[in-house]
């Protein structure tokens, strides 16, 4: 198995979500099921489908998490130096066409969310931006089109 990249803050919120499908939501699940039931006829039981397809759900999602969780490689952004580009650094760049400035972070694939800077290790921003130092232009390939980046600066934190 491969060992899957991520941060020590990531890392954590994995672990918590475990810990709450396993411990509030399959208990919240087990009690609809049960209300269901009680409520006669299970094959034309809409509240019984329902409840099922969210056990069936959850405990997917659970066995995802272990997998997950068991094959993480955590990182500790703040313990990493250099001026290179790699997994965990901040970057922040200008778009070369706009002025505009962005700043992410890479992460690992369970931890992305572009909306919040942290991008996937696998994505294409991340992949133009390793190894690149501040002061170099990216030429990013993305499904909406090309775009030219300047590295600004490169932290760990």
């Amino acid at each position: 198995m491969d060992k899957v990249p991520i941060t020590a803050p990531g890392f954590r919120k994995l672990e918590e979500e475990l810990k709450h499908r396993q411990q509030v939501e399959r208990q919240r699940i087990i009690q609809a099921i049960s209300e269901a039931r009680a409520l006669g006829d299970l094959s034309e039981n809409a509240e019984y489908h329902a409840a099922k397809e969210a056990q069936s759900h959850n405990e997917g999602r659970i066995l995802e998490l272990e997998s997950l969780i068991s094959r993480a490689e955590v990182i500790e952004p703040s313990k990493l130096n250099g001026d290179r580009v790699k997994f965990g650094a901040t970057v922040t760049l200008i778009d070369e066409d706009t002025e505009e400035e962005k700043v992410y972070q890479i992460v690992g694939e369970p931890e992305a969310d572009v909306h919040s800077g942290r991008v996937s290790i696998g994505s294409p921003i991340a992949r133009a931006l390793i190894g690149k130092t501040v002061g170099d232009t990216v030429e990013v390939h993305t499904p909406g089109g090309g775009k030219s980046y300047e590295v600004t600066s490169v932290a760990f934190r």
